[in-house]
């Protein structure tokens, strides 16, 4: 796979997207679509919200365990159901335990609908100061469910829960 600078958004011509990195990687391919861009049709209350939870470091439903390596977060989303926006600062793994379909708000305006298969993961490394803000919203049919690990001891101090 070709490497880009570390954090960088790599768009592939299906529109799918890549965030790649130092050891960041997915198999298969992460199917997203950009469906809008420039804050296109976000509301005042979405907007809004980017800057109440701009440092909200709570990034799943429910902290499953703690320790001075880890975080770990279980989210299960029904459809309709979402994850507010919040701030990823350390390192992190995602993994899907469900297929589904999710609509994402991200920091730089963009909006992308993206399509998650049982088993899929991500890793995503975030250099000293740099950080993921945005929101997930489970837009399928069925119960949506997915594991997030994040990584301690990185380039980032923790956010405070």
């Amino acid at each position: 796979m070709d490497r880009l600078p570390e954090g960088e958004l790599q768009r592939t011509k299906t529109e799918g997207i890549r965030f790649v990195g130092h050891d960041s990687y997915f198999d298969p391919p992460l199917a997203a679509t950009v469906v809008a861009e420039g804050f296109a049709r976000w509301s005042p209350e979405l907007r809004k919200e980017f800057d109440t939870n701009a440092h909200n470091g709570q990034i799943g439903q429910l902290l499953v365990k703690e320790t001075d390596l880890l975080r770990i977060w279980e989210t299960h989303l029904r459809p309709g159901e979402r994850v507010p926006v919040h701030r990823h600062v350390l390192d992190y793994s995602w993994i899907a335990l469900t297929g589904g379909r999710v609509r994402q708000h991200t920091s730089d305006g963009t909006t992308r609908e993206i399509t998650l298969v049982r088993g899929q993961d991500l890793h995503f490394h975030l250099s000293r100061g740099q950080y993921h803000l945005y929101d997930v919203k489970n837009i399928g049919d069925e119960l949506l469910s997915f594991l997030t690990v994040e990584i301690k001891g990185g380039e980032n101090e923790p956010l405070d829960l």
